[in-house]
């Protein structure tokens, strides 16, 4: 069967995260009714990522096979017309055939994922729903000292979800980097996979340390406890995008 390569953005705000859930409305559920308008076929997508109620996406990856070679370009279309009919805050940027070896999950070499603070006394208006919104100044040079303490491969059990499925807490951080620009504070993200709620979890334990409540070597102690009760607030998920999927 011909097998394609999806790229998806997405809002995230309605959705109780990508993975098809029972009673629930999900992206992929979304993407599957659309694919099913389309062709009339029940197909089954693997996306790269799992991204949690709330999360957005700009540079989602999914592969789905179809029973016929259509064009990429109707693939595309026909799909958005569908997901825009259903009222969807989903899109497919791109369709490509691809290899049948190629899979979205287990061909990806690296997830990256950006975290976005709006920092000022005023809340969000036209972006609410796509950033944390945090009144109190926070310093983003010692966020990002923080930050480098979680560099590296190491035992992540203090910024994973008890609800985490992973085998081991062992992950392998390649970049997390925060950096300001005016109000906005961003916090990028670079792995070849991450815990459930990782990147949510790091980003509110640094939020503390901008406020100074905390201090790097403070983070530092966090990881190094392996204790869930160690970690900081966890962030809301309006703030997350997954942006990019490398393979």
């Amino acid at each position: 069967m011909p097998r394609f390569r999806l790229d998806i953005e997405y809002d995230g705000t309605p959705y109780a995260g990508w993975q098809r859930q029972a009673g629930q409305h999900s992206v992929q559920a979304a993407l599957e009714l659309a694919i099913r308008g389309f062709c009339g076929e029940e197909v089954s997508l693997r996306g790269a990522g799992r991204t949690d109620a709330g999360v957005h996406a700009s540079g989602q990856v999914a592969h789905v096979d179809l029973a016929k070679e259509w064009p990429d370009d109707t693939v595309r279309d026909a799909v958005n017309a569908h997901l825009q009919m259903g009222g969807e805050k989903v899109a497919v940027v791109a369709a490509s055939r691809i290899d049948e070896t190629f899979d979205a999950r287990f061909s990806a070499t690296a997830r990256h994922y950006l975290y976005r603070i709006l920092n000022r006394r005023a809340p969000a208006a036209l972006e609410r729903g796509k950033v944390w919104w945090v009144p109190k100044a926070l310093d983003a040079g010692a966020m990002h000292v923080a930050a480098q303490m979680l560099v590296g491969r190491h035992d992540f059990t203090t910024f994973r979800s008890a609800q985490c499925q992973a085998k081991s807490p062992l992950r392998t951080l390649d970049r997390l980097d925060v950096t300001r620009s005016g109000e906005i504070i961003e916090i990028r993200a670079s792995a070849r996979s991450f815990l459930h709620n990782q990147v949510r979890s790091m980003a509110g334990t640094l939020k503390r340390v901008g406020e100074g409540a905390w201090t790097p070597a403070d983070v530092k102690s966090a990881l190094e406890a392996k204790d869930r009760a160690a970690c900081g607030t966890v962030a809301p998920p309006d703030g997350l995008c997954l942006v990019k999927v490398d393979y």
